[in-house]
Order: C-alpha cells, then structure tokens, then sequence
C-alpha cells in the first residue's frame, strides 16, 4: 500500500521560511517522479514544484521560482519543499504527489499518488 506522508507546515509571518517534508512508503521511490502541489480555498490544485526521479529535471511555478527549492533523498524515499521569503499568496494546503508516466510536470491528471497535505498559513 503507497502512503505519501507530508509534514513541516505551519504558520509564518510574511518573509519567514518552512521546510516541507514528504515521506513515501510502498513504493519504489527511485522510479518515480515527484511534485509538490497546493490548493488555496476556492482555487483550483496547481504546482508549484516537481523534481524528476534522477533530480536531472527539476521545473518550479513561476511565482516561487528563486524562493523555493525542491529536492529529494532516494536513499530516504523523501521529497522536500523549502520555502523561503514567504508571502500571503502562498498560504495554502500542499501536496506531495508520484509519478510514474512520462507528463508535463503540472498535469494533475498523471500523477498516481497523493498524500493528505500539510497547510501552510502565511500572514501578513
């Protein structure tokens, strides 16, 4: 059975930083691709960071893009998000999610897993 267990939210003042965590069970990690995706109330689920299986390919939404970074231990079958210079715009549940397929790296349809989410809440 997968599980993809996230972890590190929290709430921040605007310009803090978090470090999210994603663990994966029950699969094998190193085939998969993975993404971090988030959903603000009332808004559709976007990416915001996906990191290929070899870390050869690594795409960010372009709002976070010099803000966050996505990385991954293999050896730990986890995936992490840090996030830094927060902005109340961010403030939303986020996801960790595994790919298998080849897709483009913020299509929600191709992703096989999901885990439960961990909100973050940034204020101004």
């Amino acid at each position: 059975q997968v599980q993809l267990v996230e972890s590190g939210g929290g709430s921040v003042q605007a310009g803090g930083s978090l470090r999210l965590s994603c663990s994966a069970t029950g699969l094998n990690f190193d085939y998969y691709a993975m993404a971090w995706f988030r959903q603000a109330p009332g808004k559709e689920r976007e990416g915001v960071s996906c990191i290929s299986w070899s870390e050869g390919n690594i795409y960010y939404l372009d709002s976070v893009v010099g803000r966050f970074t996505i990385s991954r231990d293999n050896a730990k079958n986890t995936l992490y998000l840090q996030m830094n210079s927060l902005k109340p715009e961010d403030t939303a549940m986020y996801y960790c999610a595994a790919r298998r397929r080849y897709a483009t790296w913020n299509d929600v349809s191709a992703f096989d897993f999901w885990g439960q989410g961990t909100q973050v809440t940034v204020s101004s």
